[in-house]
């Protein structure tokens, strides 16, 4: 779906209300046969629960695929997880506002891909290096940027970076400690 600027406007709107930064970037690709457009949304990663985690967090779009590339610097060294949350609301310091994983399917929390069932923002862990920085590319076929599907569409959702590790188990969060970094996905 191609953005429209009733709809840039309305974004730009909330994106002032919620105070995450935003760009946004629309390019068609194609190939032989076909014409398939490509969409890619970036946003600058907040520090919460008084840490100094930032980055980027890009989302790209290329057909039936959405890659998640994020970017951080400010983590303690070791294993962080990373989760999609309900709301795109990043006023709360400690990031609270953003509610739980994000799960339309109702499933329990789990590694992404498990049998037995994952959230559809269990996206899992990333590690930070001894300067604190990582990097973490994700991608899927069950997520789409602003689609009519509420199951996959990702527009008004937030990611959230937690202090320690998913341990992939414990419901319904994985057990993975404070949100340090928080930005919300709003288009």
């Amino acid at each position: 779906m191609k953005t429209k600027l009733p709809y840039l406007a309305a974004g730009l709107l909330i994106l002032g209300i919620v105070g995450c930064k935003q760009s946004q970037s629309q390019a068609p690709s194609t190939s032989e046969n076909q014409e398939v457009e490509t969409t890619a949304i970036s946003f600058a990663m907040e520090p919460k629960s008084d840490s100094n985690v930032q980055g980027t967090s890009t989302f790209t779009a290329d057909g039936e695929t959405v890659v998640m590339n994020i970017e951080l610097s400010g983590l303690t060294p070791g294993i962080h997880a990373v989760h999609l949350h309900e709301t795109a609301d990043c006023s709360a310091p400690d990031g609270t506002s953003t509610g739980g994983h994000w799960n339309p399917t109702f499933e329990n929390h789990g590694a992404w891909g498990d049998a037995a069932g994952f959230h559809r923002g269990d996206i899992g862990n990333l590690t930070a290096d001894e300067s604190g920085n990582a990097r973490l590319t994700f991608e899927t076929n069950l997520w789409c940027i602003d689609c009519e599907d509420p199951i996959k569409n990702i527009i008004g959702k937030a990611v959230i970076v937690h202090q320690g590790t998913d341990d992939l188990v414990t419901q319904p969060t994985g057990n993975a400690g404070a949100r340090v970094s928080c930005t919300g996905i709003i288009k």
